[in-house]
C-alpha cells in the first residue's frame, strides 16, 4: 500500500520529528528541507532513510541540534562559517548570500564551512548557486570507509564531488557523485533489504572482494575508476579537509568511533562567475555551453541528473509516494523521538 503526499507536507512531517527531538527551528528547517528534496528527486539513499541517522547522531551527542552557525569576519573571496557543531545545511544557508556576493565581485569565491556534521547530498548546495547564474564546485570528506586503490583497509571517505553550470530555460547541468563506487547509503540499503552487492563494490575485513553487504560494512568500499577515483578522493581530503583546517575522513572516524552516525568534518563550496571569467573574450559563455549540451543530446546521450530532474517533475505534479513502511517509520519516529533509535 502506498499513500501520496506533497513535498511541503513531507518536509513539515520530517521537521516535526526533529523539533520533537529537541532541534531548533534553524537546524530542523534546513535539515528537513534537504531530506525532503532527496525523496522528491527519487534519491532514496538521501531521503527518509537519513532521518534515523540524524536522530542517532543527536542522541549520541555528536552534533548540536540547537547550534546557531556563525558567519565569521570575511574579507576578499573567502567566506567562512563556523557550524558551531551543528549540521552543515544551516551553515551553508547562512553563508550562501555572502558567497554569491563575493563571486560576482571577484569572479571566484569560496565558502568554507567548519565544525559541522554533513550527511546529505551536495546537489542542493550546487543548485542554490547555479540558480544565481554562477557555476559551482562542492566537495567534502566523510569518514574512513573506503580503501585507497591497492590498499586493504578503510582510509578515505566516500568523498563526494559535485559541479553545476547554470542554464537559461532548462534544467542546470549538475552532477554529484561519491568518489567511491557508490554512496555508503547504497550499501546500507542493500543490507536492510538482504540484497547481494554487485561485484567490484567492496572488500571484506581481510581485504578480499565481497558481495555480502554486511561483510562490506565491516570491511571497506572501493573507489570508482580504480586509481583515478582514489586520486580524486585524496584531492578532496586535502582541499576540503587539510586545507580548510578541518577533519580528514580518518580523523572524523576517530572522533565518532563508529560509522553508524553522521560524519563530522568541513565542507568547501566554490562559486564561479562565467561572465567574469569570459570577460573580454568573444561570445556569451552560457550560450556557448548550450552548443556543447546540444551536441551531447544529438548523439542520444543523457546529461547527468536528468533522471533526478524527471523524478522531481513527477513529484511536483503528482506528489511523493510513501510506502506503508515509510508511513510507519515516520509515525514511530514522531511518537518515540530519540527513544526510537539506539
Amino acid at each position: 500500500m502506498t499513500s501520496i503526499t506533497t513535498i511541503d507536507a513531507l518536509e513539515r512531517r520530517i521537521k516535526a520529528i526533529f523539533l520533537h527531538c529537541g532541534m531548533s527551528e534553524v537546524q530542523a528547517n534546513s535539515v528537513a528541507r534537504v531530506i525532503a528534496a532527496g525523496e522528491r528527486d527519487g534519491c532514496k539513499s538521501h531521503g527518509i532513510f537519513r532521518v534515523e541517522g540524524v536522530l542517532r547522531t543527536l542522541k549520541a551527542g555528536k552534533v548540536q541540534g540547537n547550534a546557531v552557525p556563525k558567519l565569521l569576519e570575511t574579507s576578499g573571496a573567502i567566506v567562512r562559517v563556523d557550524g558551531q557543531s551543528g549540521f552543515s545545511n544551516p551553515a551553508f544557508d547562512l553563508g550562501m548570500p555572502k558567497l554569491v556576493e563575493a563571486a560576482r565581485k571577484f569572479g571566484l569565491a569560496a565558502l568554507v564551512v567548519n565544525d559541522c556534521t554533513h550527511f546529505a547530498a551536495l546537489w542542493p548546495e550546487v543548485e542554490a548557486i547555479t540558480a544565481q547564474g554562477l557555476a559551482a564546485l562542492v566537495m567534502c570528506p566523510s569518514y574512513a570507509t573506503v580503501a585507497p586503490w591497492g590498499g586493504s583497509k578503510p582510509l578515505l571517505g566516500t568523498n563526494p564531488l559535485a559541479f553545476g553550470w547554470p542554464r537559461e530555460g532548462d534544467t542546470d547541468f549538475v552532477f554529484d557523485f561519491a568518489t567511491s563506487v557508490v554512496a555508503r547509503g547504497e550499501i546500507d540499503l542493500h543490507s536492510r533489504e538482504g540484497k547481494p552487492l554487485p561485484d567490484g563494490w567492496a572488500i571484506d575485513a581481510e581485504g578480499e572482494p565481497t558481495t555480502v553487504a554486511e561483510a562490506a560494512l565491516a570491511g571497506a568500499m572501493l573507489p570508482f575508476g580504480g586509481h583515478k577515483g582514489s586520486a580524486l578522493s585524496m584531492m578532496i581530503e586535502l582541499l576540503a579537509g587539510v586545507m580548510i583546517g578541518d577533519l580528514t575522513s580518518a580523523e572524523s572516524l576517530d572522533y565518532l568511533g563508529t560509522t553508524g552516525l553522521s560524519p563530522r568534518h568541513g565542507e568547501l563550496i566554490i562559486a564561479l562567475s562565467p561572465e567574469k571569467f569570459a570577460a573580454g573574450r568573444p561570445g556569451n559563455p552560457l550560450a556557448r555551453a548550450e552548443v556543447l549540451f546540444d551536441a551531447v543530446a544529438e548523439q542520444g546521450a543523457r546529461l547527468p541528473s536528468q533522471r533526478r530532474f524527471a523524478a522531481r517533475a513527477r513529484s511536483l505534479s503528482g506528489g511523493i509516494a510513501l510506502t506503508s513502511a515509510h508511513e510507519e517509520q515516520l509515525d514511530r519516529l514522531l511518537t518515540l523521538g530519540l527513544d526510537a533509535v539506539r
